[in-house]
């Protein structure tokens, strides 16, 4: 089991899907957020929600509300995480990527280490910001950007000390983005 932290990020508009994508009901769940805490409760010791409202889960999970009620960006979930935990580095995921493995984890656990920064995953030329290893030295970073309204993690990842790890398989990272994703995610869980 995983020590370090994981945080799921729940906090984006959903504004493709045109509903609150965490709320979504997922194979014999209530909400893919509650899929995605149980499952990932399963590798790592501690889970937390990232989202702006923790009341909006009908289930028991650790949360941590957003530091910006009104924005939406990858960065504010970074720096709300990193200031409620002490630990000094942090898995996260995206609520809407619920095919990720525990191999894929164990990957970017096995490469990252102290020298870095952040440990993403890639396959090909995609990069899945939201699935990776973040470092507390990015905290001087991430408010940087907060304060001039750069939200862009790819402009983190070019100015950090970033190692990429490479996948074969883009079939675990997809993303549930649209109606039409999630019907497909849906067929892929009854096959």
């Amino acid at each position: 089991m995983f020590q370090t932290p994981c945080i799921i990020f729940a906090g984006g508009k959903s504004s493709r899907m045109g509903v609150d994508k965490s709320l979504l009901p997922f194979t014999a769940f209530d909400t893919l957020a509650e899929y995605q805490y149980t499952k990932l409760s399963q590798f790592f010791s501690q889970v937390y929600i990232v989202t702006k409202e923790c009341t909006k889960f009908n289930f028991d999970a650790q949360c941590i509300e957003d530091i910006s009620k009104t924005q939406s960006a990858p960065t504010f979930g970074f720096i709300s995480a990193f200031e409620k935990l002490s630990d000094e580095k942090i898995f996260v995921l995206s609520v809407d990527t619920p095919f990720i493995t525990q191999e894929i984890i164990e990957q970017l656990f096995k490469e990252d280490n102290a020298d870095y920064d952040v440990t993403v995953a890639r396959v090909d030329d995609t990069v899945h910001p939201i699935c990776g290893i973040y470092h507390r030295s990015l905290l001087p970073k991430l408010r940087e950007m907060m304060e001039s309204s750069k939200h862009k993690l790819g402009f983190l990842l070019k100015d950090a000390n970033t190692c990429y790890v490479d996948f074969t398989d883009e079939e675990p990272f997809f993303n549930l983005n649209h109606p039409h994703e999630y019907q497909e995610a849906l067929k892929k869980t009854t096959r």
